[in-house]
């Protein structure tokens, strides 16, 4: 398994000093608990339906046996999945470059949380069984599932039910500008790939903070942001009740001093004068129907 986790992250381009700290908390674990690791590893290889949170409970035990940091350990535990995910993808004849683009996601997750926490690991694992259970695809630049709408829409046509069937898009934090050509592929290469489960119509539905109205008196015209804001009609909106989730933007945790949140944005400085004044960050949802 060493070897596998080493030319793993080479083929995805880790860091070469990320590579060398995952594989000697790897070698910590192996040495302190290798039967347990082997266990909740084949678990998975005997079928991806498995209980995420279960598992990941479990190397969360041992990795403080390990003495390691469960973040740590937590993507230690999907990187061993990705052999056997590899095989599940074949299975199901999806290509293997969806596959190398989806568990870059892993990789995502390690840089933020090296950014947020300073620790190599990742801070929200329970995000990943979407792809490690079949569900959730990166296809380009944007990431993709099928959900259920759960509420109400109707425009030009287009009817969306509670139970309507439509795909949810995830933005990751990939480090790469959100150009509007990427994420036009995106939706291109999400329609084909959807396409035997929907009719020539499809609905994207995006909720994020990326669709927080205010955005719009905070970029430029040209913003590759508010290009993607626009193409979505908006059908519910919020406020956070505090600036915990401004990580999303700053790569940092608020600890309450505006100066310590980096300024080297126009998105960033519009939301550190936002915040200096007291008031609230938000999210938003959004329809796109897609009829190309």
């Amino acid at each position: 398994m060493r070897k596998y986790l080493e030319d793993f992250m080479q083929e995805c381009d880790y860091n070469k000093d990320d590579i060398y700290e995952l594989l000697s908390a790897y070698d910590k674990l192996h040495f302190s608990c290798s039967d347990e690791l082997s266990a909740l590893v084949s678990e998975y290889d005997a079928g991806y339906n498995i209980d995420y949170e279960s598992a990941l409970e479990g190397m969360k035990e041992l990795s403080r046996l390990a003495g390691i940091h469960e973040y740590t350990g937590a993507l230690l535990l999907f990187l061993c999945y990705t052999g056997r995910l590899r095989e599940y993808y074949k299975e199901a004849g999806i290509s293997d470059e969806i596959f190398l683009v989806s568990v870059l996601d892993l990789k995502y997750k390690l840089d933020e949380c090296k950014c947020v926490y300073g620790i190599k690991g990742s801070f929200v694992a329970k995000w990943f069984s979407g792809f490690f259970n079949l569900t959730r695809f990166a296809l380009g630049r944007l990431q993709f599932e099928i959900v259920d709408f759960g509420g109400e829409y109707e425009k030009g046509g287009v009817k969306l039910t509670p139970d309507t069937k439509v795909i949810n898009v995830h933005i990751p934090r990939t480090g790469t500008r959100l150009d509007r050509e990427s994420t036009l592929e995106s939706y291109r290469l999400a329609k084909d790939f959807f396409a035997p489960k929907f009719a020539e119509t499809i609905a994207f539905v995006c909720s994020s903070w990326l669709l927080f109205p205010r955005h719009r008196q905070m970029l430029k015209p040209d913003s590759n942001l508010l290009a993607f804001m626009n193409d979505y009609d908006l059908v519910a909106l919020g406020e956070y009740e505090n600036y915990n989730e401004v990580w999303r933007l700053f790569d940092t945790n608020y600890d309450g001093d505006v100066s310590h949140l980096p300024a080297d944005s126009s998105l960033r400085r519009a939301y550190i004068d936002l915040v200096s004044r007291g008031e609230k960050t938000g999210w938003g949802k959004g329809v796109f129907v897609y009829m190309q």
